[in-house]
């Protein structure tokens, strides 16, 4: 199997054979020079929840500072939406097992009610002392219920190696909205990649993070990661606060989110191909509303 070049790391799937094996490593490619960046945001209003029905006109982009000009906006709710790529990550460290029940039930009613029939894709990993690939991706949602009811707990928490390998080796292939939803105590003991790097691919891959903050009895947690994640991807945090009802209520906030999303795209004025970190901020015309998004992204090179 193809996978990311991190010693000691590992992603397989259980009983199964990834997708990966069988591509054709030796096909010629072809890299387009995109300059289009692309921004999926979120808006709220206080506890009104997300924010539908807002048009080009009511956002203005910057970025370090400069106006741009859209050129493209599309919302992204309803059967029209783009496709909807979603990785599951599941902290299965000892330190949350008394919670993994729970993670379960609550992530197979996610999937069941995010994914469109044939249109939306999930896959799911488990992450611990190792980053494993339960299942590729798949537009079935009741291969990925078994696949998450086939989990079980193991040892210490990988969490910035599995953000790492769920990008580089699964969302970073495909084309559509790329999601990572991760359920986590947050507290990284064993990663060998460190938080910026999985942050910086994650941004470079335009994936959207987000975390749900969990709690076991066996250890500490910490879940500043998880804000970070989300803060700079656009995405949201939310503790579920170790009960099953708020850890259904933060996943049916995240359905939500996702399904109110806007699209936004711009050609940057900064023409340059130097690589640097370009800060994005997406303003609303309205009074009271909050959007969310990705903080940056880096500039393309012309490296080969």
């Amino acid at each position: 199997m193809k996978i990311a070049v991190i010693p000691l790391l590992t992603l397989f799937p259980f009983g199964g054979v990834s997708a990966f094996e069988n591509q054709d490593r030796d096909a010629p490619s072809f890299r387009a020079r995109v300059e289009l960046v692309n921004i999926l945001c979120s808006v709220t209003a206080g506890d009104q929840g997300f924010v539908e029905g807002l048009e080009k006109g009511d956002f203005e982009v910057f970025e370090d500072g400069v106006p741009q000009e859209i050129e493209h906006f599309s919302f992204q709710g309803g059967e029209d939406a783009q496709p909807l790529n979603v990785v599951l990550a599941l902290d299965t460290s000892g330190s949350v097992v008394d919670m993994l029940g729970f993670q379960k039930q609550a992530a197979s009613l996610f999937l069941e009610e995010v994914m469109r029939p044939e249109k939306d894709m999930a896959a799911v990993v488990q992450f611990d002392s190792e980053i494993n690939l339960v299942q590729d991706f798949t537009y079935d949602v009741a291969i990925l219920d078994r696949a998450i009811e086939s989990i079980r707990a193991g040892g210490a928490t990988k969490l910035y190696d599995a953000v790492w390998v769920s990008v580089e080796d699964l969302l970073g292939r495909e084309v559509g909205r790329r999601i990572l939803v991760i359920l986590s105590d947050g507290d990284d003991t064993q990663s060998q990649m460190a938080r910026k790097e999985a942050i910086d691919v994650a941004q470079k891959n335009d994936v959207v993070i987000f975390g749900i903050g969990v709690r076991g009895q066996r250890g500490r947690a910490d879940f500043g990661a998880l804000r970070q994640f989300a803060r700079e991807t656009g995405g949201l945090f939310l503790n579920s606060r170790d009960r099953l009802s708020e850890l259904k209520e933060a996943f049916d906030r995240i359905n939500n989110a996702i399904k109110s999303q806007y699209s936004i795209g711009y050609v940057p004025k900064n023409g340059l191909r130097d690589g640097s970190f370009r800060e994005i901020e997406v303003k609303v015309n309205r009074r009271g509303l909050k959007v969310y998004h990705r903080e940056g992204y880096y500039a393309p090179t012309d490296a080969r």
